[in-house]
């Protein structure tokens, strides 16, 4: 075994606001908002013990260019755009997704619930 998956990691310029948009879009906690300084990374998970811990991570550097890895998620594009996300290409005759920037750009794609 070369490697094994740990955790997703996500940039941010504002890491505080990003991890509550995130908690907020998810359905995800905050487990050590209180023990840890607000300038270290902050760790999101799902309360359900389901979905992977998220890293949102400080940095100085803005997005400039599209994301080579991201997330995929089961929701509604409509409340996730209603909640602050951008939605950057509609599903079509090409693709079965639509594809999101979460509110500092970061993409990742949004699949209808399953069964619907």
């Amino acid at each position: 075994m070369t490697a094994v998956f740990k955790d997703i990691c996500l940039d941010a310029n504002d890491h505080q606001a990003l991890a509550d948009w995130w908690c907020a879009a998810m359905g995800y906690v905050r487990p050590h908002q209180e023990d840890r300084p607000r300038e270290w990374p902050v760790a999101i998970v799902d309360p359900a013990g389901r979905g992977p811990l998220i890293w949102v991570n400080p940095v100085r550097e803005t997005k400039t260019v599209k994301n080579r890895m991201h997330i995929d998620v089961f929701g509604s594009t409509a409340e996730l755009v209603a909640a602050g996300a951008k939605l950057v290409r509609a599903r079509d005759g090409e693709i079965e997704w639509d594809v999101l920037e979460d509110p500092e750009g970061n993409e990742f794609c949004v699949f209808a619930p399953n069964g619907a």
